[in-house]
């Protein structure tokens, strides 16, 4: 009777913890205030030179505008508006961002994708990790030119569906977040011991697993609409990706019915990163960039 009952109040567990039975989370409109901002090259990215086509490109997470530093002046080039939007609690005080959650950075997100619907003619989105599902998400409620992500997640923990497992933690990440906000949360502006561009990276250290529980749930409600996307999409993933496993892009490949394209790359271990924050590596940035740019020139109305 004993294992029984234990037995049961595991199921029950998982079902809470990862499955995320019950919960729910309220989208706040958050406010930007880039004065708060740790270092200049976190606030958002902004260049309007009067083109009628834009691009919006979403950081991932924890990380800020910088991640985009060398697509935004390509882009510029390419003749493109570009926006590079910080999402409010990131790239400042991370115990402001102990209080946010994935449906109150994508309301903001939203929010400035549909002003920019209303001002161009084309607008195209780029999305890396949380960034590429923001992206995807944005594409099920909207109907951007075309759109490329990548390292986007669609699923965080899937061992039996999908035999995807992001962080074992992940099981038991919203009973962590009742008793904890963060775990060695900080401030990192640099990484002296990474190489290829990623030693400039900027961003929240730590773990954040009310985030982190987040996070899961809006890759779930994400998932379920991939269907829906019209937009022609390019999918950019590295098979080595050490935080977003590769295994999200065969889902990709599998559940989206739009037009699709998918690159795949495979960075050796001189790189000392996660091969993940692609466009932000030196010694792929100028081809991925190209490839994004090709693509989204073959989708523009102006060339049709």
């Amino acid at each position: 009777m004993l294992v029984l009952v234990i037995i049961a109040l595991l199921i029950l567990i998982y079902l809470w913890s990862s499955c995320l039975i019950l919960y729910h989370e309220k989208a706040t409109k958050l406010v930007s205030d880039e004065s708060k901002c740790f270092h200049e090259d976190c606030k958002s990215i902004v260049i309007k030179q009067g083109s009628d086509k834009a691009v919006m490109m979403i950081h991932g997470f924890p990380t800020t505008p910088a991640m985009y530093s060398y697509a935004a002046r390509r882009f510029k080039a390419e003749g493109y508006d570009v926006y590079v939007p910080l999402i409010p609690t990131f790239g400042a005080d991370y115990k402001d961002f102990e209080k946010s959650n994935f449906s109150s950075w994508y309301l903001f997100l939203d929010d400035y994708f549909t002003k920019l619907e209303k001002e161009y003619k084309e607008v195209y989105l780029i999305g890396t990790s949380m960034g590429g599902a923001m992206a995807l998400r944005l594409s099920e409620n909207h109907n951007p030119t075309a759109i490329a992500v990548i390292a986007a997640p669609v699923v965080y923990n899937s061992l039996f569906r999908d035999h995807i497992v992001t962080s074992w933690s992940g099981y038991i990440g919203r009973i962590i977040a009742l008793f904890c906000k963060a775990i060695k949360p900080g401030i990192v502006t640099s990484k002296p011991k990474s190489n290829d561009g990623n030693e400039d990276w900027k961003g929240y250290s730590g773990t954040f697993p009310r985030q982190g529980v987040s996070l899961m749930y809006g890759l779930k409600e994400t998932r379920k609409r991939l269907g829906e996307i019209k937009s022609p999409m390019l999918s950019i993933h590295d098979k080595g990706d050490k935080t977003v496993p590769f295994g999200n892009q065969n889902i990709l490949r599998n559940e989206v019915k739009a037009e699709s394209e998918f690159i795949v790359t495979e960075m050796g271990d001189e790189c000392h990163h996660t091969h993940h924050a692609l466009l932000s590596y030196k010694s792929v940035q100028e081809e991925l960039t190209n490839r994004i740019i090709s693509f989204f020139n073959s989708h523009s109305e102006q060339v049709h």
